[in-house]
């Protein structure tokens, strides 16, 4: 008998979660020994397509747990739970240079889940499958409140938790890519944080005047979180990647206005004149410009140059080195994670190994290894959110909110 003649059943649980939850895939009633594939398939915002696939081999009972049960092929290998996530891969034909990111936030993303007969590599459109399930992933849990912020001429959204608060707080940089990029920031506010995500690269005020901004406008922002009431103003973090980790230091360091509790850096560029702009600071990158190396297929290779969560264990000497000479080594946290990539997002995202930057022909490498960097970005988040916890809360139990809970 034929496998799509029996009333085959495939579950996700939950179907609708956040997108650093764990979901569990459940496949019964197939024959056993059959051969199977789970296929995961979503399309962004920007109207791509993305898929992941696996092989799999129906137990004694006709069932399969991709929980516990090996992949025998496909976009991964092996026992892994979010394989299909962060194994995620733009359909063969897709233009180059892809990343898959969030717009957003208020909407969730779609993954439809689908499972096929025999071991299958291509043309899953295709075919009719066996069955399929739609699972929503959302960064912004329910009772999470969206508040544009224009004042003082800032670019930013304010996310709120649930609830009345008085939360903690954190000022959320990305890199040198510029816009306004809001899924993280909205999901620490789903774990508790008031998080403000600031645009710094390209607001009104830049856009207007042909001039970056200043520091005075890291500390009006900082000021829009110290004073609102429903956030406790001593209790606030500054959380960057990339260039938003070099803008962190220099703030934290620097700024008489901003007392920041702590800070998280992600893959930063240190390397800066002391008491420069952020005009300078490009400036100072753009000297060096003959320094950059590209691959032979032509994409640009962009290599960290510090941490406090560094790719690579050979660029966290210096920073640590600095602390111990200031004799505040005990204030330092280093996560290192060798065979990750520059990019390490929230959890089960999928690896991004090279991306147009900037909307520039020029594709920028920024390395790692898949599984290696899919380990990481799940390490660092729950370690992230714990060192966030540990420093802002003190004591108060933080607002968390389960999608499959409600």
């Amino acid at each position: 008998m034929d496998v799509k003649q029996r009333c085959v059943r495939l579950s996700v649980k939950p179907s609708r979660g956040l997108v650093d939850e764990k979901f569990i895939i459940v496949v019964q009633n197939v024959f056993p020994g059959s051969y199977l594939t789970i296929h995961a398939l979503h399309q962004s915002e920007d109207g791509n397509s993305w898929e992941a696939f696996a092989h799999y081999t129906a137990n004694a009972t006709g069932t399969v747990n991709v929980s516990e049960d090996p992949s025998l092929g496909g976009t991964y290998l092996g026992v892994e739970p979010m394989g299909l996530l962060w194994s995620l891969r733009p359909v063969p034909g897709s233009k180059p240079g892809l990343r898959l990111r969030k717009i957003n936030v208020q909407t969730p993303m779609e993954v439809t889940i689908s499972l096929y007969q025999g071991h299958q590599t291509e043309g899953f459109l295709d075919q009719v499958p066996l069955a399929s399930v739609v699972v929503e992933r959302w960064y912004m849990a329910p009772g999470v409140h969206r508040i544009p912020i224009t004042d003082y001429g800032l670019s930013a959204v304010l996310l709120l938790p649930p609830g009345p608060g008085p939360f903690p707080g954190v000022l959320e940089l990305w890199g040198g890519g510029g816009k306004l990029v809001e899924y993280r920031a909205a999901l620490l506010a789903s774990h508790g944080f008031a998080s403000l995500a600031l645009d710094y690269l390209t607001p009104k005020i830049t856009m207007e005047t042909g001039k970056m901004v200043d520091k005075e406008y890291f500390e009006k922002a900082y000021k829009v979180l110290e004073q609102h009431p429903q956030i406790i103003g001593s209790r606030i973090a500054m959380l960057g990647i990339s260039f938003g980790t070099s803008i962190g230091l220099r703030c934290a360091v620097y700024s008489k206005v901003m007392k920041v509790r702590c800070l998280v850096g992600i893959g930063g560029i240190h390397e800066q004149p002391l008491d420069g702009t952020i005009a300078d600071i490009l400036a100072h990158h753009r000297k060096n410009a003959a320094n950059i190396h590209y691959n032979e297929a032509n994409e640009l290779i962009c290599r960290d140059m510090m941490l406090p969560i560094t790719t690579d264990p050979a660029f966290k000497v210096e920073m640590k080195e600095m602390m111990e000479r200031a004799g505040n080594s005990h204030l330092l946290t280093i996560l290192s994670y060798p065979n990750a990539g520059h990019l390490i997002e929230p959890p089960y995202m999928p690896h991004t190994r090279s991306s147009l930057y900037r909307g520039k022909r020029i594709i920028t490498l920024w390395g790692g290894e898949m599984v290696a960097h899919s380990r990481a970005q799940e390490d660092a988040w729950r370690k992230t959110l714990a060192f966030l916890r540990e420093n802002l809360l003190g004591g108060i139990k933080p607002a968390v909110t389960s999608l499959s809970r409600l």
